[in-house]
Formats: structure tokens, C-alpha cells, sequence
């Protein structure tokens, strides 16, 4: 992986995996995040192996169906909203890039209607 990549020089964290669940990339902050697990020695791990239940099943349907999946969570204080979208070339679906960006306390919200 070139370490000048853009996404190696972002503060969020973006993890891809292969069509089969296999972590393939993560950038650096990716692999900071997920230090306590393995960091970038889970690149080439069945990235369902890393979830507990509900999550494993839930995340088994999105591959199966090849839908996004997008919600926010707080942990450590850091709220974070996580955006899972399905890759595809040509229209074959290559697998997921998860994308997890940190919410600061006070976000506004534009009406643009």
C-alpha cells in the first residue's frame, strides 16, 4: 500500500473487504482504530469473524444482498457515524468499504430545501 494515498492521510478511518468478507485495505486510522483487535494484521481476516451476534448475521445479509448499511455510535466518548457501502466493477460486486467518521459534539444542520 503507497503510503501517499489520500487515504492514507485522512483522519477517518476506511477499511475495504473482498467480495468473501476478507479485509483487504485499511488506512492507517482504520488500523488504529481497530489496534485492540489486530490493527493491520487483520488484513486478510474474515472480517465476519470480527463481529459478535446480531452484528455477524446482519452483516452476512449485506453481503448477501449487497446493501448499504449506515447508522452512528458513541464509544470512548467519540461519536462516529459509519457508512458500509457495497463496491462493484462493471457491475460485479467486489465487496464493502466500511468508512467510520468522527461527529463532533455540536454538528450543525443545514436545511438546504
Amino acid at each position: 500500500m503507497s503510503t501517499d494515498k489520500w487515504t492514507n492521510q485522512i483522519a477517518i478511518a476506511i477499511t475495504v473487504t473482498d467480495a468473501d468478507g476478507i479485509i483487504t485495505e485499511m488506512n492507517p486510522t482504520s488500523a488504529v482504530t481497530f489496534a485492540a483487535d489486530g490493527g493491520a494484521k487483520l488484513i486478510g481476516t474474515d472480517v465476519l469473524a470480527c463481529h459478535p451476534e446480531p452484528s455477524r448475521t446482519q452483516l452476512a445479509s449485506m453481503y448477501k444482498a449487497h446493501r448499504p448499511n449506515h447508522y452512528t455510535i458513541q464509544k470512548k466518548g467519540q461519536k462516529k457515524i459509519i457508512h458500509q457501502i457495497p463496491l462493484f466493477k462493471e457491475g460485479v460486486f467486489q465487496g464493502f468499504v466500511e468508512i467510520s467518521i468522527p461527529i463532533p459534539d455540536h454538528l450543525p444542520h443545514l436545511d438546504r430545501d
